[in-house]
């Protein structure tokens, strides 16, 4: 998890599509949301969160392909504690650990 997160920014999710679309709901937590082909919108108090993302080549490591998707996060009317409060939930949501 970061300290900051700026209004813009982009990351690489070592996820599906269809496993990012079924965590998703989730990880906004109770924020009313709109889903559309390749994006979202989530409405945050007064702001807002658009996200849209692509799926990229499957990163490959010797014999094993981990999926790849770009996202792009994009915050307006948000002050940098909102940002962290809701990004915070967000990763901590996303967050996948093996063992």
């Amino acid at each position: 998890m970061q300290s900051f997160y700026a209004e813009r920014f982009e990351r690489e999710m070592g996820c599906t599509e269809a496993e990012w679309l079924m965590w998703l709901p989730n990880a906004i937590g109770g924020h009313p949301w709109q889903l559309q082909t390749g994006c979202a919108a989530v409405v945050i108090g007064d702001g807002s969160l658009a996200l849209g993302w692509r799926s990229g080549e499957p990163r490959v490591i010797a014999l094993m392909r981990l999926p790849r998707l770009q996202v792009s996060f994009r915050f307006e009317g948000l002050d940098d504690a909102q940002r962290y409060r809701f990004m915070k939930r967000f990763d901590l949501y996303m967050q996948r650990g093996g063992g």
